[in-house]
Order: C-alpha cells, then structure tokens, then sequence
C-alpha cells in the first residue's frame, strides 16, 4: 500500500514545525518521519513541532513501537518533540510511552497552544501532572511492558 499523505515545514527560531495530513498508514506515518529525519539532519533544531492531522485506523501500539525502533539513531535523541493529533489522541499514547523508553524527549497533545508552551517552557521528562486532554504522559503501563517483553 503507498502512503498518501502531504506534508509542509517550517523550520523558525531553533524549532521544526511539521503539519501532515493524510490516510493513516504504517506506510504514510513511516514515509513522514523519514522526510522530518531529512529535515532534522538539515536544520538541527532544538524543537520539534508535528501537528498529525492523518485520518483513518490508528497505529497499533506494535506499529508504534516498530516506528520508534526504525527511527532510533535519527537525530530525534537530541530533540524535544511535541506531537499533537488535534482530532484525539486515538492510540498515539504508545507513540510517547515506546519513544520515551527509548531515551527520547517526548509528549504527545492534542492541543497546539499547549504543546508549543511545553516545548519552550516545559521541563524534560515531567512528572505528568498536566496530564489528559492536554497532554499525556505515561511512563509505566501494562500494555508497554508486554511489548517490550516480546521485543527481548
């Protein structure tokens, strides 16, 4: 299956922001964190911006944790990453809850105001007190243990 998807960048004061919309696909959601790889490796940014505005079935929390291990290595580490899915967080929390474990700076919200305010004020790795329909974070959950477990 192709990925039907566009995508359109703005990169401004040290910060990366991405808008991507589209069918919701492995293969989309793959193909558009390859191009904001691209980017990342182009402008350095201390801050990243994804506003995910895909449409349809939402990623399983194995194909969220099969795109965080593909990406690993990509310039992400060294990021603060705030992904925002303004029409619900669906399943994306696993997205945060894998990238998390895997050393990353990141939060995923639903609102773009909230999560620009977390990445230039927000502290690394917060305690969540904020969290739900803002942003959420969750950092010890049964269903991650059992897919890491299988990773092992």
């Amino acid at each position: 299956m192709s990925a039907h998807y566009t995508t359109s960048f703005d990169y401004q004061y040290d910060q990366l922001r991405v808008a991507v919309k589209g069918e919701s696909s492995v293969a989309t959601t793959l193909a558009y964190w390859t191009e904001i790889a691209g980017k990342v490796e182009q402008f350095r940014p201390r801050l990243l911006l994804l506003i995910d505005e895909l449409s349809g079935t939402p990623l399983t929390a194995e194909e969220w944790m099969a795109l965080v291990d593909a990406m690993a290595g990509k310039g992400f580490e060294a990021l603060r990453i705030a992904h925002v899915k303004p029409n619900g967080l669906e399943r994306i929390e696993f997205c945060e809850i894998f990238a998390k474990e895997a050393g990353l700076d990141a939060r995923v919200f639903t609102d773009i105001h909230v999560a620009e305010l977390w990445l230039r004020h927000g502290e690394p790795n917060e305690s969540g007190a904020d969290a739900g329909q803002q942003g959420r974070r969750v950092d010890r959950c049964p269903a991650a243990s059992t897919l890491r477990d299988k990773r092992e």
